[in-house]
């Protein structure tokens, strides 16, 4: 999809961005060994449409959860892609239903000598205690919902991309464990750079992907449409893709203790000083001096590498972010306010020209 298209449905608040199975499978088997004897929510899961419902249904037993829990939001225009309508509707139109879908256990029902998606098919069909409407719109912010999200222990899904700040202060305030699908340039939030900073939030193992989803939306760039054909998808079947996409999650990982290998040695023309911070460029992060421990500015694809016991993050460069920096930490990067340039106050500057976005870090000695 083109950037101007999602920005497009950012702003009309339509967030109908279905991740492929595929998708979710690559990025979970690096958390199986967090699931057993746990509550999994997928709270913006239509489960006749939703591979995060069916990642979890389908693993149900190997993963040896509690309990999967499944909500919607009002149904979908694309609902019964997956799972056939299982609420019998008079009108013409499909009317949109707010349910949400509660498994316990998944058996061989069908008696075929597999446990697969036939048989949670089969269970959501006849057992009434497994699938209910909701009250209201099963908006993830209502108190039904929020109800559901107190008895998860953790949360895996695609939240909406235009709700994304909201959402994720929803899972710092019930304190939950989660791993969520968003934008990239999130990380430059203002709500969300501080819990990335307070290792609060991490990137996840896969971190700026272009990834396929299926939307409302038709595919109408030819590049675009290309690239969907190459992985598989049909373009015409509004299947688009989507770039600068990232896992976050407070959840252990291995790559997060896994430093970085540095081979360069610092030297000062290399590595120029900026005219507004105390502290040097360092304009790729696979070029990070191995022997300078002072601050030094990084592209935000850093995190991609980031290694707590390697590295101290002090704080994100970018726009007007100095607004909302502490102040020790402005007194210790000696920013100058004064420093005229073409970027919004905040941003570092390099020989009187603004820089892209960057993280200031240090290492650890």
């Amino acid at each position: 999809m083109a950037r101007e298209d999602l920005t497009s449905a950012r702003k009309a608040k339509n967030d109908e961005f279905y991740t492929q199975l595929d998708d979710i499978s690559k990025e979970l088997k690096y958390y199986k060994h967090h699931f057993k004897g746990k509550v999994v929510l997928c709270n913006c899961d239509d489960p006749y449409e939703s591979n995060f419902f069916k990642y979890f249904a389908l693993n149900f037993n190997q993963l040896g959860l509690k309990k999967l829990i499944a909500t919607c939001y009002d149904g979908s225009p694309i609902a019964g892609d997956e799972l056939p309508l299982l609420f019998e509707i008079e009108e013409s139109e499909p009317k949109k239903i707010a349910y949400k879908v509660e498994i316990t256990e998944v058996a061989d029902y069908n008696g075929d000598g597999a446990v697969n998606l036939a048989d949670v098919q089969y269970l959501m069909q006849n057992d009434k205690n497994v699938i209910s409407t909701l009250k209201g719109n099963g908006d993830f912010r209502s108190q039904e919902c929020i109800e559901l999200l107190k008895e998860a222990d953790i949360v895996v899904t695609n939240p909406p991309f235009s709700l994304f700040r909201e959402y994720v202060a929803q899972l710092v305030k019930y304190d939950k464990k989660y791993i969520i699908l968003g934008n990239m340039n999130a990380i430059t939030f203002r709500e969300i750079f501080p819990l990335i900073k307070n290792d609060r939030m991490w990137t996840g193992n896969g971190f700026n992907l272009s990834m396929v989803f299926k939307t409302t939306y038709p595919n109408l760039l030819e590049a675009n449409r290309q690239y969907v054909r190459n992985k598989g998808y049909d373009p015409d079947k509004n299947y688009v893709k989507t770039p600068a996409i990232a896992w976050f999650t407070n959840l252990d990982i291995q790559k997060r203790h896994e430093p970085l290998d540095l081979y360069k040695a610092y030297n000062a023309e290399e590595y120029p000083h900026y005219d507004n911070y105390d502290a040097i460029e360092v304009s790729r992060v696979s070029e990070i001096p191995s022997d300078y421990y002072e601050a030094m500015g990084v592209p935000i694809t850093f995190l991609d590498k980031y290694c707590p016991e390697q590295f101290e993050i002090l704080w994100i460069a970018c726009g007007n972010s100095y607004a909302n920096a502490p102040k020790e930490i402005l007194e210790e990067l000696k920013f100058d306010p004064t420093v005229k340039y073409g970027g919004g106050l905040g941003t570092p500057v390099l020989h009187g020209k603004a820089t892209y976005a960057r993280i200031f870090i240090r290492r650890k000695k």
